[in-house]
């Protein structure tokens, strides 16, 4: 009884002058002038506004309100050109502004809020990750799904359980409320930055006696480093810049840098030398931020892309 082998098709590999070709072609197509010139045009435009607050916040009130701080640079050629450090000193020494103490309630808001979900999600990814469990699947689909959630109607329910707890008033509402909006993102991500680590080094620790603890702080954690500090950094501008949940979950004596700049927006909008100096001094911080941590927000964000 004879038996027919089936037809194997050959793969086809393409030659190396084909493959460098393509490669050739893509990196001519990302570093074309015109792809260039676009970037430019971008980065002018969303700079253009910064360095305009900028300016204006080092400007006299009397030459705000004459002219725009584009004419900064003819007043310099004339030699007429002023700036003053008046504005800062009136909005963060001024009693009627008083922007230390909201910078101060900025950081004591921002710096936990960063630390708790990280600490969290690390623990919650690992779990998801590397412990097999009943219902780990649906449960991990539950918190990713948890990220669909409005945060503007979990607010009031949120808002209920502090003040039956006592807790209103305080940092506490804002540092959980900042803590659960950003844990399903944090999970998801970390878990799989982790799902992307070799099993071999997880293998090989486990035959070395390692246990889950020890296996998660030498094996895991130099590796995360990428991609905790992109999602730090991500979480960090979040909740600097956060004005509804600050607004909402705080009070008087807790209140951040940008409740108190959007109050002086409504009711100082006409003393714009305060105004824009108050806006910087709420953009610097997380200006200064981004740039120093720049190399590792970008080697979080390709971090596990790629395999091999």
């Amino acid at each position: 009884m004879s038996t027919t082998q089936p037809a194997v098709t050959p793969r086809v590999v393409p030659p190396p002058s084909t493959v460098n070709e393509r490669a050739r072609k893509a990196k001519k197509a990302l570093t074309s002038p015109w792809a260039s010139a676009i970037a430019v045009i971008i980065a002018i435009i969303w700079t253009v506004p910064t360095f305009g607050l900028l300016v204006t916040s080092f400007r006299p009130e009397l030459d705000i309100r004459r002219s725009g701080w584009w004419t900064v640079f003819g007043d310099a050629i004339a030699g007429e050109g002023v700036f003053t450090l008046a504005n800062y000193e009136s909005a963060l020494f001024d009693s009627s502004t008083n922007l230390i103490q909201f910078f101060v309630n900025s950081f004591v808001i921002t710096l936990p809020a960063v630390f708790i979900p990280i600490t969290v999600a690390l623990l919650a990814a690992y779990a998801f990750a590397w412990i097999d469990f009943k219902g780990r699947d649906l449960l991990f689909v539950a918190v990713f799904a948890l990220q669909i959630v409005p945060i503007q109607i979990t607010l009031i329910p949120l808002l209920t359980a502090y003040v039956d707890t006592g807790v209103n008033g305080t940092f506490w509402p804002i540092w959980l409320s900042h803590s659960m909006f950003a844990l399903p993102l944090a999970i998801f991500l970390l878990h799989n930055f982790m799902k992307d680590i070799p099993s071999s080094l997880v293998e090989a620790a486990r035959v070395d006696g390692a246990g889950h603890v020890k296996i998660f702080f030498s094996v895991m954690l130099p590796l995360l480093t990428p991609a905790i500090a992109a999602f730090a950094i991500f979480q960090f501008l979040w909740v600097w810049n956060d004005l509804l949940v600050a607004l909402v979950m705080g009070g008087t004596q807790t209140f951040p840098l940008t409740v108190r700049v959007a109050e002086m927006a409504g009711s100082r909008g006409g003393d714009w030398h305060v105004l824009s100096a108050g806006a910087f001094i709420a953009i610097v911080v997380p200006l200064i931020v981004f740039l120093a941590l720049q190399r590792y927000f970008v080697r979080g964000l390709l971090a596990g892309s790629v395999k091999g």
